[in-house]
């Protein structure tokens, strides 16, 4: 078996790949008993047919493409191990020979890593950012405990008002005719949240428990359902309770009652550590991205759009795989919002491109820096893993195999890439 590799622009290669008569024919014998069963040859039980009958009444072309399909995913792995090549993406296989007897040959159209050239990576000048923290960001932080420790109390001695919470009945009407999804029963609604289309919060204020109206509305343009766009909207409503919202005062009791301090003081110097070690983290991954972004624009490669379409797949994988887990599919969310694999793909493009991007120029970094991987960073990493899918460290080790340890390792490279860089960089 041999292989010769072809580069081609924008990022692609062409690999031919000829495998021996003798392999491709031990792959017809695998596909002859793959299909036997199915052959119906006058004189014999089905499944039972000598190949070479078989051959010599539907001709041997009728195991070629099993027999390809056999041989040429292993023979593709196999060379291309066996060879310093990286492909990125799925292959576009053709076939050049195939006729027994003879060696079996193909073609392999492929997205191949891309050579990276660096321009400058170390000294990149950024700007400096600030990590201090305000007293108004103490009381934002303060008025956000204070709204979760909020209690709500019945309103019965005046209508409801904007921020009350109403619970109500609605029905809505367009054109005379009750339209899907348009009722609702116990429907908790905060006055002023805009939860509800156009003025239809505002025309409830006003209005006392138990009282019933009507509230005349027009749905957006641009609304989702497309039957109920532009229209005008009849709902009947009725005020079941009117709830306003009490907030504690902001002391040393709500302290106590939040925290593990005695004092307001005590809390609030809690709070700006706390703000102040989150901005120095946010400053930093302001600082990377920066970093790294300049090092992309300093740098040469040609990245193939089929690298790019199979970085915008995984990304749509991953993010159906999240919302899974928050119980949505992404059948659904693609109904709920309207849009489709594709419509998601093309929006996750300009993020694809990206990341590709940064992963190649911090790989070349690594490169050129020689930074290593040690074993204990290694045995790190694999607990960082495992802890966050609930695992035993050396469980997870033991299901690794040699493929996926060399990616946890060149991970850590490229982690380590992105902290030399970044210290490297000079604030301005």
């Amino acid at each position: 078996m041999s292989m010769q590799v072809e580069k081609l622009e924008k990022g692609m290669a062409k690999l031919t790949i000829e495998v021996s008569a003798e392999k491709f024919n031990d792959a017809m014998k695998a596909a002859y008993k793959k299909s036997v069963g199915k052959i119906n040859v006058p004189g014999f039980r089905r499944g039972k047919a000598p190949m070479s009958v078989i051959e010599k009444m539907y001709g041997a072309d009728i195991f070629y493409e099993d027999a390809a399909n056999i041989i040429i995913p292993e023979a593709y792995e196999e060379e291309v191990e066996a060879s310093d090549v990286e492909p990125v993406a799925r292959p576009n296989v053709d076939v050049v020979q195939i006729e027994k007897g003879k060696s079996f040959i193909f073609t392999a159209t492929v997205a191949i890593k891309p050579e990276v050239t660096l321009g400058k990576y170390t000294g990149v000048e950024v700007e400096a950012l600030s990590a201090e923290v305000s007293d108004d960001d103490i009381m934002e932080e303060l008025k956000a405990e204070q709204e979760k420790n909020a209690s709500m109390v019945t309103v019965e001695d005046r209508a409801a008002e904007n921020g009350d919470t109403v619970t109500i009945d609605f029905e809505g009407f367009v054109d005379g005719e009750a339209f899907e999804g348009g009722k609702g029963t116990d429907y908790p609604l905060v006055l002023g949240s805009h939860s509800f289309i156009d003025t239809f919060e505002e025309q409830l204020e006003g209005k006392n428990t138990g009282e019933e109206t009507d509230v005349n509305v027009t749905f957006p343009e641009d609304y989702q359902a497309a039957e109920l766009a532009g229209k005008p909207a009849l709902f009947k409503v009725t005020i079941k309770k009117i709830e306003k919202k009490i907030l504690p005062d902001i002391d040393d009791e709500l302290a106590q009652d939040v925290s593990e301090f005695d004092t307001l003081d005590e809390y609030k110097a809690d709070i700006k550590a706390k703000l102040l070690e989150k901005k120095e983290k946010e400053n930093r991954a302001k600082k990377e991205d920066a970093v790294i972004e300049q090092i992309i624009e300093g740098a040469e490669m040609e990245i193939a759009d089929d690298m790019v379409t199979a970085q915008t797949e995984n990304m749509l994988r991953e993010f159906a795989q999240n919302i899974q887990m928050q119980g949505i599919s992404i059948e659904q969310y693609m109904q709920f919002t309207g849009n489709t694999a594709q419509g998601m793909m093309e929006q996750m493009k300009p993020q694809a491109l990206k990341r590709i991007q940064s992963r190649l120029v911090l790989e070349a970094v690594a490169e050129a820096e020689n930074i290593d991987v040690s074993d204990e960073e290694t045995t790190e990493k694999i607990e960082q893993i495992a802890k966050s899918y609930g695992m035993e460290a050396d469980k997870l080790k033991d299901t690794i195999g040699e493929k996926e340890m060399e990616q946890i390792k060149a991970d850590i490279k490229v982690e380590k890439a992105v902290e030399f860089v970044t210290d490297s960089a000079v604030e301005k």
